[in-house]
Order: structure tokens, then sequence, then C-alpha cells
């Protein structure tokens, strides 16, 4: 029977990572965790657990997720964030793949909570995620802080899993704002190191056409009120993204 390897990356993660774990453990035949040198107890919990405990100094998203694949005992893996967990349901599909793997990746929703909310529009569900695949055939790629598997061959074939992916966000609109300011420096330093450009009109359509397109087109106005935040921080993250942009263009120059 084939066998799965469970992989994490994480920071301090101590108020998620065990349900993380409880859930992988169901399914997977090994566990990696690749830590950034927490300074809380996550790395205390994982112990508790047969896992593999990597520390390493963070190296980017995608890159740390790429050395943590690399880390890994199977080929076929189920990969999560700490603050993310299987659903029973999933933990199911899971478990009928091991006698019967027939695509490159499968695909599984995300339901994300945010604030004790479990988020049904916003465009945050459904939120389809590549998550369990053939490490020989994918990688993950994007742009940081925004990550996601890329299938080496055009030709790979997918499968979908039913079930969750459960995430635990923001739990605190203080916490979100934080998050907010932190991913939109990232990506503005992205961006920068690519040549992309923030002009006038990049700046003021971007983060309108996000708005507009997560409350109206995406139903996040049924989310109400969290809804309707999540709408406005999604236009604000590309706003400051761009405008940080924008910063970085003039501080060279």
């Amino acid at each position: 029977m084939l066998k799965l390897s469970g992989v994490i990356i994480t920071y301090n993660e101590e108020r998620y990572i065990e349900t993380c774990l409880k859930s992988l453990s169901a399914v997977v035949d090994e566990i990696v965790v690749v830590d950034s040198y927490s300074t809380d107890k996550t790395k205390e919990i994982c112990l508790k657990y047969n896992v593999k405990f990597i520390e390493q100094e963070f190296l980017g998203y995608i890159e740390q997720k790429n050395f943590a694949l690399q880390q890994a005992s199977h080929d076929l893996v189920v990969s999560l964030d700490g603050d993310e967990s299987l659903s029973k349901e999933l933990q199911e599909s899971i478990i009928k793949l091991k006698p019967n793997w027939k695509f490159d990746g499968y695909y599984a929703n995300r339901f994300n909570n945010f604030c004790g909310q479990w988020i049904k529009h916003s465009d945050w569900y459904p939120n389809k995620k590549l998550r369990v695949f053939d490490r020989r055939k994918a990688q993950w790629e994007g742009i940081n802080p925004h990550d996601s598997i890329a299938l080496f061959d055009k030709k790979a074939k997918t499968g979908k899993l039913k079930g969750d992916i459960l995430h635990k966000t923001y739990q605190t609109y203080s916490e979100f704002n934080q998050k907010i300011e932190h991913f939109s420096s990232i990506s503005a330093q992205a961006y920068y190191d690519l040549g992309k450009k923030a002009t006038i009109w990049k700046t003021l359509w971007n983060p309108s056409w996000a708005f507009f397109k997560a409350y109206f087109l995406r139903l996040g106005f049924l989310d109400g009120y969290n809804g309707f935040v999540i709408c406005v921080q999604t236009a604000n993250l590309t706003f400051l993204k761009y405008s940080k942009l924008r910063e970085l263009y003039r501080n060279k120059s």
C-alpha cells in the first residue's frame, strides 16, 4: 500500500498546531515539521507526537515549503499550514487514496474561519487548494507571500477530494490588520524584485475591483459584517501593496 508524508511549515503556531497534527496522524505514515525557530510552545507540542522536527531559518514562504517537501521520506505528500487541519470527511477521502491513487495531485476546498465565523462566500469559499500530490511532479510557486502547488507536466491529471481543509485564520480584527500590513510589505518587495510597476491606474483600480468582485460577484455581503470586513481588507491589501511598491521605486530614485 502507498505511503504518505504529511508536511508542515511552522512559526509560533502553538494555538492550532496540535489540531493540525492530530488530523494528519490519522491518515499519513510520517509527519515532517519544518519550523522557523518558533519562540512559543510549537516545538514542545510537536515533539509530543512522532514527527520529524527540523529547524530552518525562514527562507520565504515558497522557498521554505519547497525545502520542507525535500525532507519527506515518501513522494506522496499531504501539505498543510500549521493553522490548518483535515475535516473527518477529508481524512476518509485521503485514506481511500492509498490503495487507489490515480492522479498526480488532488484538490480539496479550504474552509476559512474568521473571528469565529465560517466564511462561506467573500472569495474565501470554495477556496480550492491542491494539497495532496506527488512531489516528484510538483513544486511550490507563486509570488510571496501567495503560494500554490504547480505541477510540472501540463498534461498532469488532477482529482477532487470530498471534505474540507479547515483553516483557522485571523481570530481578531487587530490580528487581521497586522497581517494585512505584513503581507502587503512582502508582496510589494516581491513585485519590486520582479520589476513590476505600480501605476496610478493600478493603485486606484485594482483595489476597487478587488472589493467589487469579492463583495458583490462572490457574494461577500451574505457573510454579514465579517464578510464586509474581509472584502474591505482584500481591497486594502491590494492598495497597500501598490502604494508600498511606488514607495520602493521612489526611494530608489
